[in-house]
């Protein structure tokens, strides 16, 4: 079995208690197919360790983000070039997308990105207390239909992780153009706040400010979408207290 295969198989046996959408969709390219089996495997992230230290994953940065369900990698690879003394941490179980950023790791030569092919959760109740400076969700499923809400990745138990992995000072990044999913972001967040003493606070300072898309930003393709289709993405900020 190839080292791919083994990790894949590991995460895929764990992630059914988590993951709900495709993990797979059409067959990949040959040049895709090819770069998984060479390249992915030494920029995989093991989950074999019950405490993972971000900054141990590469061989020389100032520090680490992470960015939870990259989709095709556009925005995580685009903060890769644009960050090259940072890390940065990505985690989606759709394999498809997986090997779309991993082409981009090879046509760009990125050295300071690292990939979990599974669910964030993994991860997250793994990593060590204050170890990221900034965490990316952004255009997450919206699980729109009410008996789904339960499957949204903002809930309780990942806000709690999410506040426990971020600095002081750390930064979590939220984007959506579904206005009931940016309210129970909110609300969550807000949530948390009374139940376990401040965590985050939201850093809007003036009225739609929230509108405007966060400093350097290059867009993705689903936000391109939102917008043909005439919905207003949200782009909300929460620093950790």
């Amino acid at each position: 079995m190839s080292p791919r295969s083994s990790h894949l198989g590991a995460a895929a046996e764990k992630s059914h208690r988590h993951v709900y959408g495709r993990t797979k969709g059409k067959s990949l390219r040959s040049h895709q197919a090819n770069l998984m089996e060479t390249l992915f495997p030494r920029v995989s992230i093991s989950l074999a360790e019950d405490m993972i230290v971000p900054r141990a994953l590469f061989a020389d940065v100032d520090d680490v983000w992470l960015e939870i369900g990259f989709g095709g990698g556009e925005h995580l690879a685009h903060q890769a070039a644009a960050n090259p003394r940072l890390g940065i941490l990505g985690c989606e179980p759709f394999i498809n997308g997986v090997a779309k950023l991993i082409a981009e790791i090879h046509a760009h030569d990125l050295s300071n990105v690292r990939i979990l092919a599974d669910d964030a959760r993994f991860l997250l109740e793994r990593l060590a207390p204050a170890s990221l400076s900034r965490i990316f969700i952004l255009y997450p499923d919206p699980w729109p239909k009410k008996r789904h809400n339960k499957r949204r990745f903002i809930n309780e138990e990942t806000l709690g992780f999410l506040a426990r992995a971020l600095k002081p000072g750390g930064e979590l990044r939220f984007a959506s153009d579904i206005p009931d999913y940016i309210a129970w972001t909110l609300a969550h967040v807000s949530r948390l706040n009374r139940e376990k003493g401040e965590a985050f606070r939201w850093t809007a300072e003036k009225p739609l400010d929230w509108r405007t898309p966060y400093e350097g930003w290059p867009g993705t393709r689903y936000e391109a979408k939102a917008r043909r289709e005439g919905r207003v993405p949200a782009y909300l900020a929460f620093e950790r207290l």
